[in-house]
C-alpha cells in the first residue's frame, strides 16, 4: 500500500464530495457547511435530503450500483467519488457531540513519525468473527481479557482503549476540518468514507486485542442485527460486571428490547412481530 504521507504544502485539493448516478439523494453530502453545523444524532438509518429516510440496505444496494457504474465509465472521466487529503492531525478541535461537556477532548495524542502499512503475509492465520448473540463461554472470556487489558494501558499508549475511542471520536463528529478548506469539516459517517474507514479502524482494532493476549487468530464479533434472533442489543454487552458494558447505553434498548433499524430518534412501541417484519 503507498504511504499515506502528504507533505504540509501540497496543493490542497477539491474537497470530498459524493455524487451518485442514480437516486441522488439516496446520501447526504460528506460535508456540512460550519454555520449551518447542528448536533449529530448518529441513527441505524441514514436521512436523505429532503427529509426522505432511506433504508441502510437501500444505502449498501445505492453504494453497489454506483460503484458499478462508475468502473464502467468512459476512459478519462473522474470518479463519482473525489478523494480526499488525510487531516493535518496538529489542527484537532472540539468534537461536535450532543449533550456533552464543551471542554471534551477526543484528540488523539499526536506522535512523531508516520509507519507505512506493509500487508501481512498470505500464510496469515484466517480470522473468523461470529455473530455476537451467539459466542461461547470460551471466547466471551478471551474478548473480555482483551478489553480489560486494552482499558488498563496508559491514556497515551495509542494502543490503549482511551486512544482507540478518541481515534473513533475525533473523525466522526467533525474534530478535523478538511486540508485547505477550513470551512468543511471532516465526518465520516453518511457517504463514501463511512466503509472503508470503519473497515480499517476495525481491522487494526482487532489486531491490537489479539496482541495483548497472544492470540493471532482473534476477531471481534459482529452484531447480526439483520437476523430475527439477533435484534436485540447482545447480551455480552449488557452484562454490567463485564469489561464491555458501557453505562451510557440506554436502559430502554437493553436486552430484551428489540432494536428499530429504521428508527427516527423515538420508540415506535410496536408489536414484536410487527417490528421483526420492519426491520
Amino acid at each position: 500500500m503507498e504511504s499515506s504521507r502528504m507533505p504540509l504544502s501540497a496543493t490542497p485539493r477539491m474537497p470530498c464530495s459524493l455524487q451518485t448516478l442514480a437516486r441522488r439523494n439516496l446520501l447526504r453530502g460528506l460535508h456540512l457547511r460550519k454555520d449551518a453545523r447542528q448536533p449529530r444524532r448518529l441513527s441505524v438509518s441514514c436521512e436523505a435530503t429532503g427529509g426522505c429516510r432511506v433504508d441502510r440496505r437501500e444505502v449498501l444496494l445505492g453504494l453497489g450500483g454506483a460503484a458499478a457504474a462508475g468502473l464502467a465509465t468512459d476512459k478519462g472521466r473522474g470518479a463519482i467519488a473525489a478523494p480526499i487529503q488525510a487531516p493535518d492531525l496538529r489542527n484537532c478541535q472540539t468534537p461536535e457531540l450532543p449533550n456533552t461537556p464543551p471542554d471534551t477532548n477526543c484528540c488523539p495524542t499526536p506522535g512523531t513519525g508516520i509507519t507505512d502499512f506493509v500487508l501481512p503475509p498470505v500464510s496469515s492465520p484466517l480470522r473468523v468473527r461470529p455473530a455476537a448473540h451467539l459466542v461461547d463461554a470460551g471466547y466471551l472470556a478471551k474478548y473480555e481479557r482483551a478489553v480489560a487489558l486494552m482499558k488498563q494501558l496508559p491514556a497515551d499508549d495509542p494502543r490503549s482503549f482511551e486512544q482507540q475511542w478518541h481515534v473513533h471520536c475525533a473523525y466522526c463528529d467533525a474534530a478535523y476540518d478538511q486540508v485547505g478548506f477550513p470551512d468543511l469539516e471532516l465526518q465520516i459517517h453518511n457517504c463514501w468514507l463511512f466503509f472503508p474507514w470503519h473497515r480499517f479502524y476495525l481491522y487494526f482494532h482487532e489486531r491490537i486485542l489479539g496482541k495483548l493476549i497472544g492470540d493471532d487468530t482473534f476477531a471481534l464479533p459482529f452484531w447480526n442485527w439483520d437476523a430475527p434472533a439477533g435484534m436485540t442489543l447482545p447480551a455480552i454487552y449488557a452484562d454490567r460486571s463485564s469489561p464491555l458494558y458501557d453505562e451510557r447505553r440506554d436502559p430502554a434498548h437493553q436486552p430484551p428490547a428489540l432494536v428499530d433499524l429504521d428508527s427516527s430518534g423515538s420508540d415506535t412501541n410496536i408489536p414484536r412481530d410487527q417490528q421483526i417484519d420492519e426491520n
